[in-house]
C-alpha cells in the first residue's frame, strides 16, 4: 500500500514558497491506510515530470500529482503525464461547456489556453472542481492509481475530501491508521528518545516517529490496522510513554504550548503581562496567536532600551549599573515591574544576547535570563541557547512559556530547555 506524492511547480524550488499540499496530503493518505513513502519536488519540465511518474509507477500502487493543471504555458502536467502512460489527450465537450460557464460567470477573458484546461487524459475519471477551473483526474493504470489534482490548496483540499477520499476507501484493504501523538516540553529530543526508544521498540508493528519542533519535541506513533484488529498494543505503549515522560507531555494532540497555557490561566482565573528585551514581542506574539487570549493575557512592553526598562517597567536604574541588562536582578526587577504596572497575576520577564554581536566571555551570545514574579515571589532562570539570533529568540520564547507552564502546575522552576 505504498503512495508518494510528485508535487509539480518550479516556485516550490525557490526558498519563497512551501509545499503545504504534500502536508495536508501526509495527514489523509495517512489517515486512509496507505504508507507514504516519498515526496519529489519537480519544476514546470514536461521531462522532467514524465521521468518522476515513471519511476513512481515501478515502486508505488498510489501516486498523487499537484500542480500544473492550470491555463497558463508552464502548466505541463497533463501532457507529461499522457506521454508517460502512452495515452491520448482529448477535449472534454462537457468539461469545456462548464468551463465556458465559469469564465463567462467570472467576467474571464476566455482563451485557448484557458480552455486547455478541458482536455483529459484517454481513461480518465473526471474530478470536478467546485472551486476552481482546473478538474482533476483519478486514472488506473496496470495496478496503480494516479491522482491529478491542481495546485491552489482551496481547490486541492476540497476535492480531495470530497471526491479522493471516497475512492480511497474503495481502494485501501485497510479501515483505519490508529496513531498516538505527545508533544513534550522542557527536554532536549536526545533526552527525549533516550526514555521512550527502549519502550517503542518492543513494538515492531507501531512506526515511531521523533521530531524536533519550534519549542517542543514531537512524538508519534502509527499502527495500521486491518479490518476487525483492535489497538490493544497502541493502548499499551501509551500507557507506557506517558509514565516515562511525566508532566514534560503538555498535549497528546497538536495543540501549541501557547495555547495549553493559555488554557492553565483561564481556569486558574490568572492573568499574564510580559516584559520583553531580547525576544522583542515573540513571546507576545505566540500567546495572543490563541483566540480567546484576552481572557488572561493583559499586554506587554517591549524593552529594548535600557530607558524603557527603567521608565517603563520600573527597573530601578542602579540595578542595570551593577548588574547589566541581562542578569538575574534584571530579568526578576522586569518581572515585578510588569506585574505592578498592568495588575497582572503574573509578571513574565525576558533579556538576554541574541547575537551575533554583544556577547563576552562573562555573558556570551545566547544567554538569556528569564524572571517570572507572582503572588507567591520572584523566580529567576538562566539559560544559553545555541544557534543563530533567531533560534535564541524563538528558544528563549518557547522557555518563557515552559517555565510559565510549570509554575501553573505547581512545580516552581522551569525544566531544561
Amino acid at each position: 500500500m505504498k503512495a508518494e506524492i510528485i508535487a509539480v511547480g518550479s516556485e516550490m524550488l525557490t526558498p519563497a514558497h512551501l509545499d503545504t499540499n504534500s502536508l495536508f496530503l501526509t495527514h489523509r493518505l495517512n489517515a486512509a491506510g496507505f504508507e507514504l513513502h516519498l515526496k519529489t519536488v519537480v519544476g514546470d519540465d514536461s521531462d522532467d515530470i514524465r521521468e518522476a511518474l515513471c519511476a513512481a509507477l515501478g515502486r508505488s500502487r498510489l501516486i498523487v500529482i499537484t500542480g500544473g493543471l492550470g491555463p497558463t504555458e508552464d502548466d505541463l502536467t497533463r501532457d507529461a503525464v499522457a506521454a508517460a502512460l502512452g495515452r491520448r489527450l482529448a477535449l472534454d465537450p462537457g468539461i469545456l461547456a462548464g468551463l465556458r460557464k465559469k469564465i463567462l460567470r467570472r467576467s474571464l477573458p476566455s482563451s485557448r489556453l484557458v480552455e486547455r484546461q478541458a482536455e483529459t487524459i484517454e481513461g480518465a475519471r473526471v474530478l470536478p472542481n467546485d472551486c476552481g477551473t482546473a478538474p482533476g483526474m483519478w486514472i488506473q493504470h496496470g495496478d496503480a492509481v494516479i491522482v491529478l489534482l491542481p495546485g491552489p490548496p482551496r481547490e486541492l483540499e476540497a476535492m480531495f475530501e470530497s471526491q479522493v477520499e471516497p475512492l480511497l476507501a474503495k481502494l485501501s484493504p485497510f479501515r483505519r491508521l490508529a496513531s498516538l501523538s505527545f508533544r513534550v516540553t522542557g527536554m532536549m529530543e536526545s533526552q527525549v528518545d533516550g526514555l521512550v526508544s527502549p519502550i517503542y521498540r518492543q513494538y515492531p508493528e507501531v512506526q515511531a516517529i521523533v521530531l524536533a519542533g519550534k519549542g517542543f519535541i514531537g512524538l508519534q506513533f502509527l499502527r495500521r490496522l486491518a479490518p476487525g484488529e483492535n489497538s490493544a498494543d497502541l493502548e499499551e505503549l501509551s500507557a507506557k510513554i506517558r509514565a516515562a515522560l511525566g508532566d514534560a507531555i503538555f498535549t497528546e494532540s497538536d495543540e501549541s504550548l501557547e495555547a495549553v497555557v493559555g488554557r492553565m490561566l483561564r481556569e486558574a482565573g490568572l492573568t499574564l503581562a510580559v516584559a520583553e528585551s531580547c525576544t522583542s514581542g515573540l513571546m507576545a506574539a505566540r500567546i495572543t496567536a490563541v483566540p480567546g487570549s484576552s481572557d488572561y493575557f493583559l499586554g506587554g512592553i517591549l524593552c529594548y532600551s535600557n530607558d524603557v526598562k527603567t521608565g517603563l517597567c520600573g527597573v530601578p536604574a542602579d540595578v542595570l549599573h551593577r548588574h547589566g541588562a541581562v542578569s538575574a536582578e534584571t530579568a526578576e526587577a522586569l518581572a515585578r515591574g510588569i506585574r505592578e504596572r498592568l495588575g497582572s497575576s503574573i509578571g513574565l520577564s525576558i533579556t538576554g544576547i541574541a547575537g551575533p554581536g554583544g556577547g563576552s566571555e562573562e555573558k556570551p551570545v545566547g544567554l538569556v535570563w528569564f524572571g517570572l514574579a507572582d503572588g507567591a515571589g520572584c523566580a529567576t532562570e538562566r539559560r544559553v541557547f545555541g544557534g543563530g539570533r533567531e533560534a535564541v529568540r524563538e528558544r528563549a520564547a518557547a522557555f518563557a512559556l515552559t517555565l510559565l507552564r510549570s509554575r501553573l502546575l505547581g512545580k516552581g522552576k522551569g525544566g531544561q530547555p
